[in-house]
């Protein structure tokens, strides 16, 4: 399919995917700075790579993981902790049931709390997860389920996962 996006259908796409990006961002990565990073250098890859996306109705997907991608490379030449607390704490004003609902999915493992944000909070369907974290679709129904239980034993037994 030869794709024929513009700069300002590129423009629009990203902003209205920006809200989710930051907050797949935000999932990885511990600060608000190395977040903006991510985005940033994702959006100039995808720009310079949009001849590669070969379907418009898979932007997000593609977009999202392209910035996975940039995140794990912060990841690996910085070393940050993964903390989501800091945002939710500082930007959402949750009851507090839902605080500790939040507190549990960002103690969870990287391998759950990733798919367990992308799936919830952000949408995602099984498909595009796996598409963007680069497993299959048994893999990731598989975690959602393991994420899914941890959440549940973290919320019961009062601990974490």
């Amino acid at each position: 399919m030869d794709i024929t996006m513009n700069k300002e259908q590129f423009t629009e796409e990203v902003l209205r995917a920006e809200k989710s990006l930051y907050h797949t961002a935000r999932s990885i990565l511990s600060n608000d700075e190395d977040c903006a990073d991510a985005m940033q250098n994702a959006i100039l890859h995808a720009y310079e790579k949009l001849h590669t996306l070969r379907d418009e109705a898979y932007f997000k997907t593609w977009l999202t993981r392209i910035l996975i991608n940039e995140c794990n490379q912060i990841l690996r030449s910085r070393k940050p902790t993964v903390s989501y607390e800091e945002y939710f704490a500082a930007h959402v004003q949750e009851e507090e049931h839902d605080s500790e609902i939040f507190r549990v999915v960002m103690e969870l493992k990287k391998n759950y709390r990733i798919p367990f944000i992308l799936f919830y909070i952000e949408g995602f369907s099984v498909r595009e997860i796996s598409q963007i974290l680069g497993l299959s679709q048994s893999t990731v129904k598989t975690r959602l389920f393991r994420g899914r239980n941890l959440v549940k034993q973290g919320l019961s037994e009062g601990r974490n996962p």
